[in-house]
């Protein structure tokens, strides 16, 4: 892909990129920088692919021809109040990404599934990974199908996954992507010191599993629940057969529709 490093620069957040052609994993580089003290943040990485690229716990990032894959590093001490801001992170991040996207895929219902996927209808095009390193330094790594196609991606993706180029026929520039992308996450950035819920209020607003039933895998055990969207902190609501629960962090194995939704 064709990446105006120059414009990023210039129109975004960011104090410094260095963009990869190939790469093992945009969050893996990011990490190696945060390492450093001198390291100029907030600093984006961006490859055209990623031969090791990650998800949450075990799960892999398919990374095909003409898909973003960046990764933002990030100063944690611009949010003091927030003594764990991972999840809000992982959630404005989405949001971000999911409000980019809804204009250039109109035909499709853009939302988010807890805690950091963004989906067109039932299949994912989207995810996050929020890294905290030492050192008061957050890694915000996201992977999106902008201009991929799924007819190149393997086998057991095909039917879960999707991308914008296959929803729209058209190919997408990624700097401008980015460039809108980044604009958008620097005003939720701005909100997480000042008004976190704002952040947890438009997860909620967009979360696609409102009403499933879910199975969650947390703190080492597993529970099943009907969602009820996102907590003000970010946490995923729940109501069990014990009362609603509230999963301040956790992997959703499956979902499948609920009675009442």
């Amino acid at each position: 892909m064709c990446w105006d490093i120059d414009r990023l620069l210039r129109e975004t957040f960011v104090r410094a990129t260095e963009h990869h052609g190939v790469l093992g994993s945009t969050n893996d580089r990011a990490k190696e920088l945060a390492a450093q003290p001198d390291c100029p943040l907030p600093y984006l990485v961006v490859a055209d692919q990623q031969t090791a690229g990650r998800g949450r716990g075990r799960n892999r990032w398919w990374t095909g021809r003409g898909s973003v894959a960046m990764s933002l590093v990030l100063d944690g001490r611009t949010w003091p109040e927030q003594p764990q801001p991972g999840p809000l992170l992982a959630l404005a991040a989405a949001v971000a990404a999911a409000r980019v996207v809804a204009p250039l895929a109109p035909q499709g219902r853009v939302g988010i599934h807890w805690p950091n996927d963004v989906y067109v209808g039932q299949k994912k095009l989207a995810g996050v990974l929020v890294e905290a390193p030492p050192g008061k330094r957050f890694v915000v790594g996201i992977g999106l199908n902008l201009n991929n196609t799924l007819a190149e991606a393997p086998a057991e993706l095909q039917s879960t996954a999707v991308t914008l180029r296959d929803l729209t026929g058209n190919e997408h520039d990624p700097t401008d992507f980015v460039i809108n992308l980044l604009k958008r996450l620097a005003a939720m950035l701005r909100q997480l010191t000042t008004q976190p819920g704002v952040i947890s209020k438009a997860a909620d607003e967009l979360c696609l599993q409102r009403g499933l039933t879910l199975m969650v895998e947390t703190g080492g055990r597993t529970v099943q629940g009907i969602c009820r969207g996102i907590a003000a902190d970010g946490g995923l609501l729940l109501a069990t057969t014990q009362g609603l629960l509230r999963i301040a962090s956790g992997v959703v194995l499956r979902h499948s529709p609920s009675r009442d939704a």
